[in-house]
């Protein structure tokens, strides 16, 4: 591990080494060009994705497609991020933001255009999941590592709990205006709105400029390592397949190696696989346990199963935006150094084990809608420090790596966890399915707290 300020520093080290940090200038605007980027590119993707997801079950009424569709638009995120990690230390990170935006664009007019043509088919859909997919494989790590290019250290936690705000407001929006839109408008014209978003998002970004500390290795592109023949650069398949195996080699040896990468990896994908994956069930916990049973809350009544899922959803956004905001604006005062922020996130996944618990042991649904929002402000508590540390404690040449491996392993997590706690869920009351995965969660907190004691 490669931590830019030692424990032992002292303060006025640490002061000179502040002011001689490039990223110190400016970062502010640098942050919100990003921020505000990514907002209008999330929210344009995800109007489209659910345009897209509710379009196909319309349609087909087949479980079988809306499985595919799930399986086309999440597994190649996760498979690509495999190689997007390292692609995000060995290439422009700026670029790598820009051009997935571009490429996905194009498809997404490419199926507006049969849409409204009349030639589209459920094929050409799954193509055109995967194509996005596959782009935000190589996105998103690109996105987590150019933030440490350009904010400073002090400045992470904050960043990246709004981005975590962002992204609750978007899980709160997105599906509201795609439900609105699927109702008042083809679908054709719906896609173009992601193509929109992606030009504004773009734009944002295109405007940012590079620290000088980073222009060198950034902006104007990585310098490319040698791969496993010594050569760099310009190399046949072959070589570039067995220089990807190298760098996915060097970084899964890299984070494994340090205990709070270790820490903030394997406690987002064994959660995810523990309590993520049960939370899936919600379409099975509410039509099974709730079903009949009405919720007058004086502004609304919960009636309908429809009604209740919506209830669910809007509960832990909203938990996730009050997390987010208390981890952007207190949780930066008192979160300084790995080692708090490992036992924040350490704090924050048993939150989410407990608050699993209580979702299968809720007596009404009230009382479920309740522990649905403490759930979600867990959850935000866990996101902010992880992409903090991962950042901040991950070398610059590896930050890409760092991020890929949890990406890939957090999303595979819940796919691996649905195949066991599915079934569980048919054979044994589905109360209990919630209640072990939350109890199986409490011993990754403990995992956590352990590693966060460990010397680096």
């Amino acid at each position: 591990m490669s931590q830019h300020l030692s424990q032992g520093s002292a303060m006025p080290s640490d002061a000179i080494a502040s002011e001689n940090d490039p990223r110190e200038t400016g970062w502010h605007r640098r942050a919100a060009l990003l921020l505000v980027g990514q907002a209008f590119s999330l929210l344009g993707s995800s109007i489209v994705q659910y345009a897209i997801w509710w379009w196909i079950v319309m349609q087909e009424k087949s479980g079988w497609s809306m499985l595919l569709a799930t399986l086309f638009g999440v597994v190649p995120q996760a498979v690509v991020s495999i190689f997007g990690g390292p692609m995000a230390d060995r290439y422009n990170r700026k670029a790598l933001i820009v051009l997935p935006d571009l490429v996905i664009a194009a498809v997404t007019v490419a199926l507006s255009v049969a849409f409204a043509t009349g030639w589209a088919s459920l094929s050409l859909i799954f193509v055109v999941l995967l194509i996005r997919s596959a782009g935000g494989g190589i996105q998103q790590p690109a996105v987590q590592s150019f933030i440490p290019d350009i904010v400073p250290e002090r400045g992470l936690l904050r960043v990246n709990s709004i981005f975590g705000v962002i992204d609750s407001a978007n899980r709160l929006a997105a599906p509201a205006l795609a439900a609105v839109l699927v109702n008042v408008a083809p679908l054709w014209s719906i896609l173009l709105i992601d193509v929109t978003t992606a030009v504004i998002g773009v734009g944002f970004v295109a405007f940012i400029r590079m620290p000088r500390r980073t222009v060198d290795v950034a902006a104007s592109g990585r310098p490319a390592p040698a791969d496993g023949d010594g050569h760099s650069g310009n190399a046949g398949p072959m070589a570039i397949l067995r220089r990807n195996f190298a760098d996915l080699k060097a970084g899964l040896a890299y984070a494994m190696g340090n205990p709070h990468l270790k820490g903030v990896i394997l406690g987002d994908a064994l959660t995810c696989f523990m309590s993520v994956a049960p939370m899936n069930l919600t379409l099975l916990l509410m039509t099974r346990e709730y079903e009949g049973i009405d919720l007058n809350l004086g502004f609304v009544n919960l009636t309908t199963a429809s009604d209740k899922l919506a209830a669910n959803e809007l509960g832990l956004s909203v938990g996730m935006l009050l997390g987010g905001a208390l981890m952007s604006t207190i949780g930066v005062r008192f979160l300084r150094g790995g080692v708090r922020q490992l036992r924040m996130v350490a704090a924050g996944i048993a939150m989410v084990g407990i608050t699993v618990v209580g979702l299968g042991l809720a007596p009404n649904l009230l009382v479920y809608l309740v522990i649905d929002v403490l759930n979600g402000v867990a959850s935000a508590v866990c996101i902010g420090p992880m992409r903090t540390i991962m950042q901040s404690e991950s070398d610059e040449s590896m930050t890409g790596r760092v991020f890929g491996l949890d990406t890939t392993l957090s999303t595979f997590g819940m796919p691996l966890g649905m195949l066991i706690f599915a079934p569980l869920a048919d054979v044994i009351p589905i109360a209990w399915v919630f209640v072990a995965g939350g109890l199986l969660t409490l011993p990754v907190a403990w995992y956590v707290l352990t590693l966060s004691r460990v010397r680096r």
